[in-house]
């Protein structure tokens, strides 16, 4: 041991072969779950992407807003959105720089179709699970046990006086229904049968059996109890690990639901939101494209001019011009390789939206086009409808609601715990338990004149003559001392109670705030849109005036050329604000609360399977037929006011200043009065080209 010193070594071990194969050298692997689950169609067959070096596709797809957003809603199982920094609300322009990955960075916070299912559903705080609550109990067990056992007896008297082995069957048998009712009182019912078998010889028969029916109540006068309680709480608030007050009732669960309801509302809204601004944008990609192809054209035809004059040595030919009208060209034809990557983005973020493939061998152009007319909102009826019609508005004044339930509860806290019950029980008792004799009679001895036999005797006769019957009433208080805990669960509510209110008012004050910028937004991009049209006007009559006078040769070729430059800007300004102006439209629609109705999407809960219906009919016929209760003053009060409305007009959505015909469904277009001050807006300009991205010309050489 010494000579070893004190160096670890390796235990010694019998049948040792020193093959460790088998030992596993890491203590985590990634691994893969086993689960067949088969990769969507369109995430599986997505063709090879469009670019500038493969503008390949085989159709045209027309597709208007409404086929969009009919599409993104079948496929919207998983409520997308674009994320980033664009979301729903109204920001200054989609992203389009960034793929949008707001599922794959955070899906547990993206909403689903079926999330209002799972919160109904759920098996804590779910409706169906707090109701379960007042659920009849049925419960049953039953109980045999044999016993042979030598008794510790002087053999002296193990003949006259006692057995040698006592043997003993016993059993018992126990049924019963339980049901807790809406004041916190809970009622019982149960059936009791016993059996006790012996050879004991000091017995009047060797087996005995016992039956009972009991009738058991319990109520709580003070805490816990009535029906405004118990329908916020639940009959078993403590009844958990820590013994602290859980409250989750019907009310509480309901409420619950109506919060998932209104998330998922939501959730559509921005769904439907995203899916018009991503087909607006790929709108304006088009026409920003268009305009920088006519600019692109422009200055192809300007520098094939003076490369001809620059190659015959010319007067207008200068090498300074050429390369000057070289630059232009190229400067455009980045322009429209930038435009065409972007036609090709705000494509892939629209079938994104729409849940189809990214890439199928179809090109998406946009059929709608955006509306020119001026739309008058009222400003009082739009800010009523913000503050009533909002989501988010009604979510959180379901959570205050819910923090006045639970303060309500709360306050029940304070009371002492003091609950009266009773039991009446019926009991029988004989050699048998069915059949035989009657019941126990009396057998005067010399001994005891009151005596009782139990021979030829069954216990079902005995408890049916009611000789035999037992009652118990028993009254249990607590209280403790100074209700330190009751007091700050009452000051934790009322505290919370104060911050969701506080939160509501802010909201509303931010929903105001957000309403006045969209209603801005709206009369700002109509007048950069009227200012942007007659700027494009006056940037074409610009062009046909400095080309006349450059071909007289009066002016310069810089002069030609920024003229160009500066219709290009013109045509795509205007169509970046005519965008803006549709798209701030549906904003304030989004800030109004109405734009579901305004692109016709109800909300509806769906048909429901045959059995469904069957067990509905059944359940209508038990409550037809059921005795009302009335509880009176222990009634809880309404919570709910209805459903919301979604009828458009019934609301007063849109309030306008003339008697207007009907909406276009298919262009989507609400006229106005002319403005005789104003332009009129044009359409799409005749030269919308074919709709697909064209390969760029060959300039002419370099030289």
């Amino acid at each position: 041991m010494l000579a070893g010193g004190c160096a670890p070594r390796q235990p010694f071990y019998f049948f040792e072969d020193g093959d460790l194969s088998h030992y596993v050298g890491a203590i985590q692997k990634l691994e893969y779950p086993d689960t067949e689950q088969q990769p969507l169609d369109e995430a599986a067959g997505t063709h090879e992407p469009m670019m500038l070096s493969n503008a390949k596709f085989d159709q045209i797809w027309e597709l208007s807003l409404e086929e969009a957003i009919r599409t993104a809603l079948e496929n919207g199982k998983v409520l997308r959105n674009l994320g980033g920094r664009f979301g729903s609300f109204g920001g200054p322009r989609p992203q389009t720089g960034e793929p949008p990955v707001s599922l794959l960075t955070a899906p547990a916070g993206t909403p689903s179709i079926y999330d209002p299912a799972i919160t109904e559903t759920d098996p804590f705080r779910g409706v169906e699970s707090a109701l379960a609550a007042f659920d009849a109990q049925l419960s049953a067990s039953s109980t045999w046990q044999n016993g042979v056992r030598p008794q510790n007896v002087d053999p002296l008297f193990q003949t006259f006086l006692f057995v040698p082995v006592l043997r003993t069957n016993t059993g018992i048998t126990t049924a019963g229904v339980s049901k807790r009712t809406a004041t916190g009182a809970q009622f019982g019912f149960s059936n009791t049968a016993q059996l006790d078998a012996t050879n004991n010889l000091f017995r009047d028969v060797p087996s005995l059996w016992t039956t009972s029916y009991d009738f058991t109540f319990s109520q709580p006068l003070l805490q816990g109890a009535g029906v405004t309680y118990n329908r916020i709480a639940g009959p078993d608030t403590f009844e958990n690990t820590f013994g602290r007050p859980n409250f989750r009732g019907v009310l509480l669960a309901r409420i619950n639901a109506d919060i998932s309801l209104a998330d998922f509302e939501a959730g559509v809204r921005n769904l439907v939101s995203d899916t018009e601004q991503s087909y607006w944008e790929l709108y304006f990609a088009y026409r920003n494209l268009e305009a920088r192809k006519v600019g692109r054209d422009s200055a192809l035809e300007a520098w094939r001019k003076v490369h001809a004059l620059y190659v015959e040595q010319s007067r207008g030919g200068e090498a300074d011009k050429e390369a000057q009208a070289r630059e232009q060209y190229f400067f455009f034809r980045s322009e429209v390789e930038q435009a065409l990557t972007d036609v090709y983005r705000c494509e892939n973020r629209l079938r994104y939206m729409m849940g189809i493939s990214a890439s199928d061998g179809r090109l998406i152009r946009p059929s709608d086009e955006p509306t020119t007319a001026r739309i008058a909102f009222d400003w009082q009826q739009s800010l009523v409808e913000a503050l009533s019609r909002s989501a988010e508005l009604r979510r959180q004044k379901w959570i205050i609601k819910q923090k006045e339930l639970e303060l309500t509860a709360a306050k029940n806290l304070l009371l002492p715990r003091l609950d009266v019950g009773g039991r009446w029980r019926f009991l029988g008792v004989g050699e048998d338990l069915f059949g035989g004799g009657a019941y126990p009679t009396n057998t005067p001895t010399a001994v005891n004149p009151n005596a009782v036999t139990f021979q030829d005797t069954n216990a079902y006769s005995t408890l049916m003559s009611g000789q035999f019957q037992e009652w118990q009433a028993q009254a249990q208080f607590l209280m403790p001392i100074g209700f330190r805990r009751e007091l700050a669960t009452v000051r934790n509510q009322q505290l919370q109670l104060a911050r969701e209110r506080a939160r509501l008012q802010d909201e509303e004050l931010e929903a105001s705030h957000a309403l006045v910028e969209a209603v801005r937004n709206v009369d700002t991009n109509f007048a950069l849109a009227q200012t942007n049209f007659n700027r494009r006007v006056a940037a074409e009559r610009q062009v046909e005036a400095v080309q006349a006078a450059y071909d007289a040769g009066t002016v310069t070729l810089d002069q030609l050329l920024d003229a160009q430059r500066r219709r290009a800007e013109a045509e795509s300004s205007y169509a970046r604000s005519l965008v803006d102006y549709n798209r701030s439209i549906a904003q304030l629609h989004f800030r109004k609360g109405s734009l579901l109705e305004y692109n016709g999407v109800f909300l509806a809960e769906g048909p429901w399977p045959g059995k469904a219906y069957f067990d509905a009919h059944r359940r209508a016929r038990q409550r037809d037929a059921s005795l009302y209760l009335d509880y009176g003053h222990s009634r809880p009060e309404v919570f709910g006011r209805g459903p919301i409305t979604q009828n458009f007009e019934s609301v007063g959505a849109d309030a306008r200043p003339f008697q207007l015909p009907p909406r276009d469904p298919a262009t989507r277009e609400e006229p106005t009065q002319a403005d005789p001050a104003a332009p009129t807006f044009p359409g799409t300009p005749a030269d919308k080209g074919t709709g697909a991205p064209e390969l760029l010309p060959t300039p002419p050489a370099a030289g």
